[in-house]
């Protein structure tokens, strides 16, 4: 029995198996052989010269080296270097391995034999199929069909570009996976990670790090994207960053979709967007552009085709009082470098110089002119056949298309039969103008000829047919209605769903949906839509807004609409409601605003002192509300008025017009409101408290609120000195009587007490502070008169 250990040694030998001629050299231990075969373990090799040494059990072949392991790899090269003992292969100059589908070719190639492992790191190429890879380094593994490649990766399939700093490919699944900076350009379109894998076969991805996924202007971030090509899916999951750079358009959210066929992007939970506008705010001392931020439970947005929206004309402010549309261009003076004259221009321009006057003409001339007149008159053109031989002949491409026509001798024999028929002459006959009935009574005494007739012109029909049809693909004849360039226009549009939030500036507004389209910049709020403007608040079923040149421009209020205006430094509600209100805006402030249909308002008008006065209540057909410094400046009744004007003195109790609404504390107050809705108070805390209790509004004030509001301002010094009660009862009455019992006492100046004085000093600022903070936080009881 042989050790074990020489047994292993005598299976590792290299076997020569054939060879042409052989000659050996005992000074170098070597022996030369022709067109040998040799054979180790499951390999046979074959060149065409080699040198083998027996005691190293190694050999080297040369020139159309063949190495062949089991029944799928096959390794070709110019020269090879084998040990028996590492079983390893080294193949130099044109070396090529083929696995099954898989080709690989480099020039040099260190190959396995024992694990099936083919190594290179001076560049390489792995062609499988479709798909080609190529990099500086590259590691084969036949058994489980992956190729690790490093440095300068690119794959390049029919429908996209890989490059890759690290990445491993299997041949049998077609799957990359990716271990470091990868771009996928595809038609169009670019993927990029850090960390991923993509089937060059089904298009179908998913990557982990640092993922970026553009598509012309648009582009699409998250932390985790999954996306299949051959449907144009993609998902992004946390972090999501939807931008688009050609209309300023940034989505975000936490949960998305993209549809590359639609060009539409969905993104939920805390889904928000923001839209670039040519406006700007002061932060920090420094402009920075004011953009519109939308939040909502679900923001979808998409290309569109421009011809299948329902665009909303605006209406333009064309002079004092009137409303009118925008103003289009015509194209008939759109080319011209002048525009129409202006009246005044009209009345100074010089006027046509005066006509020679007529001569008087004689009888005779006159019935000349006359008769030549009516000659004229009845004269009627000659009307040229357009598709006859002479005129088909004129355009281009046309006379082969006619010989071809003359060659259809079926339509020939019809109208052979048709002229030879009986009773066809005297049809012929009796085609003419003016012989109607005739030719109706020949057809129905020679039913044949009908029949005959009838075929002959379907079969012109079908010939006439074929003529445009032919002449049209070739060019000859051309459509006559022109394209119409918007029908490919598309445009970008903007779909929220259920608890819709937007903030700007000067801006803020809640509601159920909203929808805005590029193509005429109106933001659309349907579902109990509210809007804030400066110290305004409007309600209506329907919202628009018009952004023109990226700024606001226009506002209006469709049906049930409701404007309620609170003065900074007050808590008076002026008050207007009507069918329809339009605003317009002025470098993004509101100046002026029209109500339409059953306008009713209520305003308190002011002294110069800022001093309420009165409190005017009016009925009209349209109402008009100027603006100024974020103030209602002036109310106007322009058609068929009615009101009353009441003394603020007189006034027992606030008024409210029907359907009154204010709901400042839905009013989204910045970004992060948008995003993440409005903040909800603490369970137990003060402002919880003081929600649930009931305020009673009497004489126009808020007594149990003013109370408590006071005692949280007064500072402590001031507590002994001012005693504020718990409650304050109802002395209206009595008041009222003794008013009328008891004079007004005058005061003289001096006569107050220097510690009332004094006292009324330190009071003054926390009483305004009180004010202030009342007139925020109170809310105003509905009320129906």
């Amino acid at each position: 029995m042989l050790p074990l250990s020489l047994l292993a040694q005598q299976r590792t030998k290299i076997i020569l198996q054939h060879a042409d001629k052989g000659s050996s050299n005992a000074g170098e231990k070597a022996s030369y052989f022709k067109n040998p075969i040799f054979r180790h373990l499951n390999a046979v090799m074959t060149c065409d010269s080699a040198v083998l040494y027996q005691e190293k059990n190694t050999f080297e072949a040369f020139n159309n080296v063949h190495i062949v392991q089991g029944d799928t790899i096959n390794i070709y090269s110019d020269h090879l270097v084998y040990d028996g003992n590492t079983k390893i292969a080294h193949l130099t100059s044109n070396v090529r391995m083929i696995d099954k589908e898989s080709v690989l070719t480099t020039n040099i190639l260190d190959y396995n034999m024992g694990s099936k492992v083919g190594t290179y790191v001076e560049g390489g190429k792995i062609v499988n199929k479709d798909v080609t890879l190529t990099s500086k380094n590259g590691y084969y593994f036949s058994n489980s069909r992956d190729a690790y490649f490093r440095y300068n990766v690119v794959v390049v399939t029919p429908e996209s570009r890989i490059t890759s700093d690290t990445m491993r490919y299997n041949t049998l699944t077609n799957w990359s996976y990716f271990y470091g900076p990868t771009n996928i350009k595809g038609k169009g379109d670019n993927l990029y990670t850090e960390n991923g894998a993509y089937n060059t076969k089904t298009e179908y991805a998913y990557f982990g790090k640092k993922n970026l996924y553009t598509n012309a202007s648009k582009s699409l971030k998250g932390d985790s994207l999954y996306y299949d090509g051959k449907a144009g899916y993609g998902k992004a999951v946390r972090n999501i960053i939807f931008k688009d750079t050609a209309d300023k358009t940034v989505l975000y959210g936490q949960l998305g979709y993209y549809y590359k066929i639609d060009e539409r992007a969905l993104v939920t939970k805390n889904a928000y967007v923001g839209m670039g506008t040519k406006d700007s705010v002061t932060v920090n001392k420094k402009l920075v552009p004011d953009s519109i931020w939308m939040g909502a439970d679900t923001l979808e947005t998409q290309m569109v085709l421009r011809k299948t929206l329902k665009l909303i004309e605006f209406p333009v402010l064309k002079k004092d009082n009137e409303l009118g549309e925008e103003e289009k261009p015509d194209p008939k003076t759109a080319g011209a470098k002048k525009g129409p004259a202006s009246a005044r221009n009209k009345l100074t321009a010089k006027a046509p110089p005066p006509a020679p006057p007529k001569k008087k003409l004689s009888r005779k001339e006159r019935k000349a002119a006359l008769k030549g007149k009516l000659t004229d008159s009845t004269k009627i053109a000659p009307l040229t056949d357009s598709l006859s031989k002479d005129s088909l002949l004129k355009i281009p491409g046309a006379d082969s298309l006619i010989k071809s026509l003359a060659k259809d001798t079926t339509l020939l024999k019809k109208a052979d039969s048709l002229a030879n028929a009986k009773g066809a002459k005297d049809l012929l006959k009796a085609v003419r103008p003016g012989n109607v009935h005739k030719t109706d009574s020949l057809l129905k005494k020679n039913p044949v000829v009908k029949k005959t007739a009838d075929t002959l012109l379907k079969k012109g029909a079908v010939v006439l047919k074929k003529t445009d049809s032919a002449l049209l693909k070739k060019g000859v004849l051309k459509d006559t209605v022109p394209p119409n360039p918007l029908d490919t226009v598309k445009t970008r549009s903007i779909k929220a769903y259920h608890h819709v939030r937007v903030f700007k500036s000067n801006m803020q507004a809640v509601a159920d949906s909203l929808f805005y389209t590029a193509a005429d910049s109106t933001l659309r709020w349907y579902g109990s839509p509210i809007l804030w403007s400066q110290g305004s608040q409007q309600t209506g079923d329907t919202i628009y807004v018009r952004l023109k040149n990226n700024k606001l421009n226009t506002l209006q209020v469709l049906e049930n609409g409701f404007m309620v205006n609170v003065n900074a430094d007050s808590a008076k509600f002026n008050q207007v409601k009507g069918k329809l209100i339009t605003a317009f805006f002025k470098d993004g402030e509101m100046s002026n605003m029209f109500v339409d249909g059953n306008a009713e308002s209520i305003y308190y008008t002011r002294d110069k002192d800022s001093v309420y006065t009165d409190m005017s209540q009016t009925v009209s057909a349209r109402i008009k509300i100027l603006f100024k410094n974020k103030e209602i400046t002036d109310l106007l009744t322009i058609k068929d008025p009615e009101g009353v004007r009441i003394p603020v003195k007189e006034l027992t109790e606030e008024k409210m017009l029907t359907g009154f609404i204010w709901r400042p504390e839905f009013r989204p107050l910045s970004k992060k409101e948008v995003i993440t809705g409005k903040a909800k108070a603490k369970p137990g805390s003060t402002k919880e408290k003081s929600a649930v209790k009931k305020i009673t509004v009497k004489n126009g004030k808020a007594i149990e609120t003013i109370m408590n509001k006071a005692k949280t301002l007064v500072p402590d010094s001031l507590k002994k000195e001012v005693a504020l009660p718990d409650s304050i009862p109802d002395l209206s009455g009595k008041i009222d009587s003794l008013q009328k019992k008891v004079p007004a006492l005058p005061v003289k100046p001096g006569s107050v007490p220097a510690k009332v004085d004094s006292l009324s000093k330190k009071l003054s600022p926390v009483i305004k502070k009180a004010d202030s903070a009342i007139k925020k936080d109170l809310p105003v009881p509905l009320k129906k008169q």
